[in-house]
């Protein structure tokens, strides 16, 4: 399985920007979960934790085709640094203003600024992939590797920001997923050997999101964040309604546990089947997975749950990435990235503020409904919108 991995590193400098994307992006991770555990914390009220997150996951979402599309005109090196040190005093306002007991509005404004200068490292990690593998078959071991990474993320993420907000105090998770955005953020800005060069857009004004395929993709994922922005939430209170909070950033890492290690089984495999019907499958087998989360009342059997819950989150985030790659010109590729993480981002803002509202009102398990009506949502559009998705050019089956 780990075979056709070993060929990826081999280039020039590709090491450093990998290294850079992984430690920059640990914050996606990190920030939601953090953020939840900070302001409920100091309030006590998971729908204001819950609105705050979700201020600051709209803002990404909004933002970051705009960060990808300064990115594709002028060399992600240039973009990065400027974001990433205004990204750094936001968070420690947000911080401040939790911890000083400041007005409410100082919180939403802090998560506002927050999120929109957090930048998608993710889909400049994977334009830069795209533009070392160009069409070939390396680059869907490439985009397999950037999911298990992505997984690992939010394996190790959420648990460490719960042990630190509750273990040591409710600043030190953010603190440390401040200090890995900067440093992160700071090497891959330095790397401009392997960054996308700048190409003209051919057409003014064009955006990826007017392509069919994207728009239909990024409806797609606008629910599969739905369905990230809830589990968070929900598995938090869930935790603490069994009187373990402390485990909930265990319980959200076997969600991605699951996705890691189908990430790296999907990725090492070559496929005859379409791109499209991979895409279509992967949606189906979440919804089935994730269905039992509902009627759960043991925390351990929920780990194993949520983990095989998980194991469909890779592939369709592989597919989804690949199908991008392919549907975008090369002068938007990394905006076109943006928009798939942009979807996610909305969909985890809905997720959040969603989830906090019904937690209070029908408590966890009856919220996980939620969850599991997004992912069908997901599924109908996916399959119903499925022909969008055609690669007419493909070279071959595998790839249309």
């Amino acid at each position: 399985m780990v075979g056709p991995y070993r060929g990826l590193f081999t280039g020039p400098g590709v090491k450093g920007f990998v290294l850079a994307g992984f430690f920059g992006r640990m914050p996606m991770s990190m920030l939601g979960i953090g953020v939840v555990l900070l302001v409920q914390g100091l309030t006590g009220s998971f729908a204001m934790a819950g609105a705050v997150s979700a201020v600051l996951s709209i803002a990404f979402a909004v933002a970051a085709p705009l960060s990808g599309r300064l990115a594709d005109r002028f060399g992600q090196g240039r973009v990065i640094l400027p974001f990433a040190v205004v990204n750094a005093l936001a968070l420690v306002a947000l911080m401040l203003s939790a911890g000083l007991g400041l007005p409410g509005w100082t919180l939403y404004a802090a998560a506002l600024v927050t999120g929109a200068t957090s930048l998608s490292l993710g889909s400049m990690v994977r334009a830069r992939w795209s533009h070392l593998h160009p069409g070939s078959a390396k680059l869907h071991t490439a985009f397999a590797f950037e999911s298990v990474a992505d997984e690992v993320i939010f394996v190790t993420g959420p648990a460490l920001v719960t042990v630190l907000a509750t273990a040591v105090n409710p600043y030190a998770g953010l603190t440390v997923a401040l200090v890995a955005m900067l440093t992160g953020s700071v090497a891959l800005a330095l790397q401009r050997r392997t960054q996308p060069p700048v190409r003209p857009v051919r057409s003014a004004g064009g955006t990826p999101i007017l392509i069919p395929g994207v728009a239909l993709l990024s409806c797609v994922y606008l629910g599969l964040g739905a369905v990230f922005g809830s589990v968070d939430l929900i598995t938090v209170a869930y935790a603490d309604e069994h009187g373990v909070k402390g485990a909930s950033g265990f319980l959200l890492a076997a969600f991605a546990g699951g996705s890691m290690v189908s990430g790296l089984w999907f990725g090492s495999r070559r496929w005859r089947i379409s791109l499209r019907g991979r895409f279509v499958r992967a949606l189906g087998v979440f919804v089935v997975g994730l269905l039992p989360i509902m009627f759960v009342g043991d925390v351990r059997v929920m780990a194993v749950t949520l983990f095989v819950a998980g194991l469909a989150i890779s592939p369709t985030l592989i597919t989804g990435f690949s199908l991008t790659e392919r549907l975008v010109p090369p002068s938007l590729l990394t905006e076109g990235m943006a928009w798939i993480s942009t979807s996610i981002g909305f969909g985890v803002a809905i997720g959040a503020w969603a989830g906090g509202r019904l937690t209070e009102m029908v408590g966890a398990s009856g919220a996980y409904g939620f969850s599991v009506a997004c992912a069908a949502l997901a599924v109908v559009v996916g399959i119903g919108g499925s022909g969008l998705l055609r690669l007419p050019g493909a070279p071959s089956p595998a790839e249309s």
